[in-house]
């Protein structure tokens, strides 16, 4: 007999991380200052089983998925291109970056990735992740998903997790 409840599965991975520079811009007209951490991320989905198969989602596909999206950020400047306090443009093979509309950073372009994010925040890194996660499961057929978490932690004991319901 099947079981007929839910399952969860987790892919938290050493291999799992990524080394990137940052800045937020704060309340009161703020901007602090470029730095980086070296980020881990972890997911977790939860569903039915799958059809013939006997599980949630495949380990190895969720592992390649999830070193695939960390390997994108890994030793880059994460810029976020939805921000109304800044203005980030491409110019040519630099990516230059303005605070209330004077100039702070030129980066090389190569060196940056541009995120659709209103700040780079553990917060919506992870939700920006889990996004691109269940656009790739969905492409692959997955229906049978109810949700999805997804952790990025930007210091030991110092993370953030996004959580959304599934509809199926």
């Amino acid at each position: 007999m099947a079981p007929r409840g839910e399952f969860k599965v987790t892919v938290a991975k050493e291999d799992l991380v990524f080394a990137a520079a940052h800045f937020i811009t704060l309340p009161g007209h703020r901007c602090e200052a470029l730095h980086g951490h070296n980020y881990r991320a972890g997911l977790v989905v939860e569903g039915a089983l799958g059809g013939e198969t006997g599980f949630v989602f495949d380990f190895i596909a969720l592992k390649r998925l999830m070193k695939h999206l960390t390997d994108e950020l890994d030793h880059r400047v994460l810029l976020p291109t939805g921000n109304p306090k800044l203005t980030v443009a491409t110019e040519g093979d630099r990516v230059a970056v303005a605070y209330g509309g004077e100039r702070r950073y030129v980066f090389p372009a190569a060196d940056c990735v541009l995120l659709p994010v209103a700040n780079t925040t553990a917060e919506l890194l992870a939700a920006h992740l889990a996004g691109r996660v269940l656009d790739e499961l969905r492409a692959t057929g997955a229906r049978h998903l109810t949700a999805i978490e997804l952790e990025v932690e930007e210091n030991f004991g110092q993370s953030a997790v996004y959580r959304e319901a599934l509809s199926p």
